[in-house]
């Protein structure tokens, strides 16, 4: 997709504000998440514009791979003799120059366009390199990897410009700068370009955006999730609605899938054989999410919700990005109609409906429960987990922040870094990095870090509290959790908030704590 394709996209996020009032309202409201949750959601909406419908573009016939992938306990071929298996690795040294080791780190653009459809103009670039070459020089200072340095190469991109990150790819993979690694902390590197680095240009690549088993199968063995393999969340999601009655029995379950193909693959090769194998034969309804066709998604969804009204539709499990998620739930305000939501960090579905409370949402969203891995709906303060502040990961990234950066007098609500935040992210990613290029000893290569990260177990998370991988586990997270969604408004003991805070308008309440996701 070249830049005329790239114009388009920028004339279609100007379109979206002005949705017959519905859009432009949810989004001015969803600006008053914190910016981690914003951004995220942005990148996505951005990706989704741009070619995930290129999904599987020169993949392998879907259904039998996925379904083989699923039927070997989880394997997604990693430690067999093909060409996936991380003792097949390259034993490439590129990106390793004299005693330094070049690392990328993509950081998303997204001023020009964050503005234009509601979100936080400030996406904080400026903090996101501060966090970077901060804890980079932590790393460097303790004697980098064996004597060698990291050197940072910060390369900012706009996603909406297809053609723009492919030559970035090819650059850090075949021409200069020459990369070791690609570091994604904030998950901004999406889609087949994350194919790209890893398939096509076998060098490492460390992401927060997930999706289903199969993308890490094409991706393989250089592909490594912080973010969970979303296999294993859809059937958290099924096992959780069975186990509460929201599924099964004489429950009327239907499936709101978008017509991309991302969507359409995580649907038919894992949710609906899920949902198969439980006993239940879900209505399906399908709808338009490509974000350029705003008036055919506004059009179809009042219909959709009230065709599954008419079908006496009880649970309802989404399966569409964010821009569909504003007209399903319009409609179904209009339409005075609230079935329960199975949410999940699919498509970051839950994060983003927490985004959506209070209003105008509040009795389609309040005390909807959902799947996460996520720690999101704690407290941004370092007090221990226990009491509701930070994972020991997050703790000690915080920690190293406030020591470079005191200067924010306690009691500011900017004080400490997002849960959930950009310093975190990146300050996880590189440590991550750092353990695993550590381990692979001073023999430093593709084979022996990939090797290496394949051993990585119980490291401490920031997304999620902690993160373990395998020769076949190309993803971190190992537990999820199930919440409820709470307004806030008027304050509540539900939200409980230290007193130098100000109240939450919105918080998740742990209702099932921490179980073993399912392997994929």
């Amino acid at each position: 997709m070249g830049d005329g394709s790239n114009d388009r996209v920028v004339g279609s996020r100007l379109r979206l504000r002005g949705r017959s009032g519905l859009l432009g309202r949810g989004l001015r409201r969803f600006r008053r998440r914190s910016t981690a949750v914003q951004l995220r959601t942005l990148a996505v909406l951005v990706a989704v514009a741009v070619g995930l419908g290129v999904y599987v573009a020169g993949a392998p016939a879907a259904s039998s791979q996925a379904a083989g992938a699923r039927g070997a306990s989880g394997s997604s071929g990693g430690s067999g003799a093909g060409p996936g298996a991380v003792t097949g690795a390259s034993t490439s040294t590129r990106g390793i120059v004299g005693n330094t080791i070049n690392v990328v780190f993509p950081v998303v653009s997204l001023n020009s366009l964050a503005g234009r459809i509601g979100f936080a103009e400030d996406v904080e670039f400026g903090e996101q390199t501060k966090a970077i070459h901060l804890f980079v020089n932590q790393v460097n200072r303790e004697g980098g990897i064996h004597g060698r340095m990291i050197n940072p190469i910060v390369v900012t991109f706009t996603p909406a410009n297809t053609s723009e990150m492919r030559a970035l790819c090819k650059d850090w993979t075949q021409g200069s700068p020459a990369a070791f690694a690609v570091l994604d902390g904030f998950g901004t590197w999406t889609g087949t370009n994350q194919l790209c680095i890893t398939q096509e240009g076998h060098t490492p690549l460390l992401s927060a955006w997930s999706t289903v088993t199969k993308w890490t199968t094409m991706g393989a063995p250089y592909l490594w999730w912080i973010g969970p393999d979303q296999a294993p969340i859809l059937q958290a999601t099924v096992d959780w609605g069975l186990a509460t009655g929201l599924i099964g029995g004489d429950q009327r379950v239907a499936v709101i899938v978008g017509n991309g193909a991302s969507d359409q693959l995580a649907f038919s090769d894992y949710l609906l054989p899920d949902l198969r194998r439980a006993g239940v034969s879900p209505i399906v309804k399908t709808i338009d999410a490509n974000p350029t066709d705003t008036a055919t998604t506004d059009a179809e969804a009042p219909l959709v919700v009230q065709e599954l009204k008419s079908e006496g539709v009880t649970s309802v499990i989404p399966l569409m990005p964010f821009n569909v998620f504003f007209p399903v739930l319009g409609a179904e305000t209009q339409q005075h109609y609230f079935p329960r939501l199975l949410l999940s960090d699919y498509q970051s579905s839950i994060e983003s409906a927490l985004g959506l409370l209070p209003i105008p949402y509040e009795r389609a969203l309040n005390g909807q429960e959902g799947v996460t891995t996520e720690t999101l709906g704690g407290i941004d303060d370092n007090r221990p987990e226990s009491q509701g502040g930070y994972d020991p990961g997050v703790r000690s990234c915080f920690d190293t922040w406030h020591k470079a950066y005191p200067q924010v007098p306690k009691g500011n609500q900017n004080f400490y870094i997002e849960e959930q935040g950009p310093v975190q992210a990146w300050c996880t990613v590189i440590r991550l990095f750092t353990a695993a290029a550590r381990a692979a000893g001073p023999d430093l290569n593709r084979r022996s870090f990939v090797e290496a990260m394949s051993k990585i177990t119980d490291f401490p998370g920031g997304f999620s509290p902690t993160l373990t991988y395998g020769p076949d586990k190309f993803y971190g997270p190992t537990e999820y959790r199930v919440v409820r969604l709470h307004n806030n408004v008027p304050p509540s003991a539900a939200c409980k908030m230290p007193k130098d805070h100000i109240p939450q308008g919105r918080c998740w309440i742990v209702v099932k704590t921490w179980e073993p996701l399912p392997l994929p």
